[in-house]
């Protein structure tokens, strides 16, 4: 796997993408980014926080970038706005103890 996996956030229970998190970490990734849309933001900071405090203590918030995407409308007239977040998860690095 890479350094670095992305996990999008959408209408699954959180507990579905806290697992694709883990799931990544365990398989080799390095960082983790963890993305939503509109009403997922506050679904995507529960998933972090939900791997920080529960399953992995020694994960840390590296970078937390928030925006506003255009999105086309289906039926290919103009567009809509969305908020957008995009948090990169990390593994906090243990100093060797001599």
């Amino acid at each position: 796997m890479s350094k670095e996996a992305e996990i999008f956030v959408g209408k699954k229970p959180p507990m579905n993408y806290v697992l694709a998190c883990l799931t990544a970490f365990h398989e080799g990734a390095s960082e983790v980014v963890v993305k939503a849309r509109g009403q997922s933001i506050s679904k995507a900071v529960d998933v972090v926080e939900v791997i920080r405090r529960k399953f992995m203590p020694d994960a840390e918030i590296k970078n937390i970038d928030i925006g506003t995407e255009e999105i086309p409308l289906k039926d290919g007239q103009g567009s809509r706005r969305a908020s957008s977040i995009s948090i990169k998860l990390g593994k906090v690095k243990k100093s060797k103890a001599k």
